[in-house]
């Protein structure tokens, strides 16, 4: 079988096609015809060795995958021929992937293979931040950055869906516009305007309640100044390659608390908290109150011409590869 192989760690030049044996589902595992794969900046991030506790190179990058049931393990309880999308941890960059049966999710009827591909990474990602670690209500209000890339329009979907007032940054007026159209309340342009200052204009110098980061550096600093007094950050990630810090002498005066998320260690020490956001986002995809925002496919052997789409900030939505 085809697939995307790291050489080694760097750039883009590091990423090569390869031919392979087929995966071999184990015990409780099935392996995934895949017909879409997500790309998500955590594999980015591992390409260039950046990522905690990342994969050694050379490696088959791709944490989710969505395709038909080729092969079944035993004891895995799933149906060969039947339509799903996996965490696959490593190697959904490929023709066929192999994942635990418990990370599977049935593609909802009318649902695309590429579409799927951007649910589980994206919208579990967007879902937990907001309510199970941010704790999102009713009547509040969030910041969110990024609002026009994949876990950004999960995010502001599911926050205008919740009854919230929606701040969101984006870099184009394209951007915005999607953003927009997605519930997003005060479409920010972070590039001509500083966010900080536009929060504080809507919010009468109060501040939001929340506030989701998944760039880090400069811009996790200036969520915390943009947040209220006994306001929540959840810092989900660090897109800028470098990590945010805290200056506690401020939040500790001003009763803020900061939760952090990381959906790979959180599946894998409290996968039952993670997965509670599965039934609603499953009624909100299936009813269309929700949808996966596809940006942009590319083919699978054009995996190094996808990084570059996303690494120089041209994608909206979700980028997806399709063998």
């Amino acid at each position: 079988m085809r697939a995307i192989q790291v050489t080694e760690y760097g750039g883009r030049d590091n990423i090569e096609v390869i031919e392979q044996e087929k995966p071999e589902p184990g015990p409780g595992e099935v392996r995934i015809d895949v017909e879409a794969a997500g790309i998500n900046f955590a594999d980015i991030m591992q390409r260039r060795g950046h990522y905690p506790g990342g994969p050694d190179a050379p490696f088959v990058p791709g944490f989710e995958a969505a395709g038909t049931i080729d092969a079944v393990g035993e004891g895995a309880g799933i149906e060969e021929g039947a339509r799903y999308v996996g965490m696959v941890g490593v190697g959904g960059y490929a023709e066929y992937a192999v994942t635990d049966a418990d990370s599977l999710f049935p593609i909802p009827e009318g649902m695309s293979f590429a579409e799927a591909a951007g649910f589980p990474v994206q919208f579990l990602t967007a879902h937990n931040s907001l309510f199970g670690w941010g704790g999102l209500e009713e009547g509040e209000s969030v910041l969110i950055q990024a609002a026009a890339g994949g876990v950004g329009t999960a995010a502001v979907q599911l926050a205008d869906r919740a009854g919230a007032e929606v701040f969101g940054t984006a870099s184009t007026q394209e951007k915005l516009d999607l953003a927009a159209e997605l519930g997003c309340d005060h479409p920010i342009n972070y590039t001509e305007e500083d966010f900080v200052d536009v929060v504080q204009s809507e919010t009468d110098g109060v501040g939001v309640d929340l506030a989701l980061d998944g760039v880090g550096d400069d811009v996790f600093s200036n969520c915390i100044r943009a947040t209220k007094d006994f306001g929540r950050i959840v810092p989900y990630g660090a897109a800028s390659g470098v990590p945010g810090t805290l200056d506690t002498s401020e939040m500790f005066f001003r009763n803020q608390s900061v939760i952090g998320y990381h959906l790979g260690r959180a599946m894998a020490r409290k996968p039952e908290k993670v997965l509670e956001a599965v039934p609603d986002l499953t009624q909100g995809l299936t009813e269309g109150e929700l949808e996966v925002v596809v940006g942009e496919t590319f083919a699978l052997e054009d995996a190094r011409e996808a990084h570059e789409y996303i690494e120089d900030r041209k994608s909206t939505g979700k980028v997806v590869l399709e063998p």
